[in-house]
């Protein structure tokens, strides 16, 4: 049974998404002369909306909320601030979900103290509709159904920290796994399968980390606990 939700993102249904959004923004009648992006996750869909828009002011703001994936672990609060002039523009805030909406409320306040734009919208390509504490300006997809979009940009990421959550507690049965016993077990745990070379990347990266030990037995690899 599947622990946690996951969709795999492709990169196609990211540019589709992108441009679909930024056909609600022009059909809206309201053309920013500003983008900033979210970091981390709302750098790609910031890109891909200046390409549609044919907007050439792009800045960033980081904000800090998903310590881990699928877990919120600390308070949403701005790292690195934006502390330029845009009074007088239009600013497009972009990230690329609006799941709790803590990071887009930090972020708009931020920009409104710093900043001073004379307005300020929102696009994301999701919004999840029973959580989000805001409503994007725009988005693409309404989500009903709490569900951890897994986007190609944090693909390791998430696969590495997805598998340190599964074999956390699967790991009190079992010590020893093979790389396809993990795969399986991966795809029980999220119903998703992100391929064998981040499988493989993600565990190196734990092995190298010291939290896992790979070792040979009968001439198969394993990794221990």
């Amino acid at each position: 049974m599947v622990k946690v939700r996951c969709k795999l993102v492709s990169w196609d249904e990211v540019v589709e998404w992108c441009r679909q959004l930024s056909l609600k923004i022009k059909e809206s009648g309201w053309s920013p002369d500003t983008i900033v992006a979210i970091a981390r996750g709302g750098y790609v869909p910031a890109r891909l909306l200046c390409d549609f828009l044919d907007i050439h002011e792009l800045l960033s703001v980081q904000v800090l909320h998903w310590g881990k994936a699928a877990e919120i672990t600390a308070k949403a609060h701005v790292k690195y601030p934006l502390k330029v002039n845009l009074s007088g523009k239009k600013v497009l805030l972009v990230d690329d979900i609006a799941d709790t909406g803590d990071s887009i409320i930090v972020a708009k306040e931020h920009l409104e103290s710093e900043c001073k734009p004379s307005e300020i919208k929102v696009a994301t390509m999701q919004w999840i509709s029973p959580v989000c504490k805001i409503k994007p300006d725009y988005y693409v997809d309404e989500v009903k159904e709490w569900i951890w979009y897994q986007y190609p940009w944090t693909r390791l990421e998430d696969t590495t920290q997805f598998i340190t959550k599964m074999l956390d507690e699967e790991g009190k049965k079992k010590k020893e796994w093979t790389l396809e016993e993990i795969v399986e077990k991966f795809k029980e745990w999220y119903g998703i399968d992100v391929g064998k070379s981040y499988y493989e990347l993600a565990l190196e990266i734990l092995v190298g980390e010291g939290k896992l030990k790979k070792r040979t037995r009968d001439r198969e690899v394993v990794y221990e606990l």
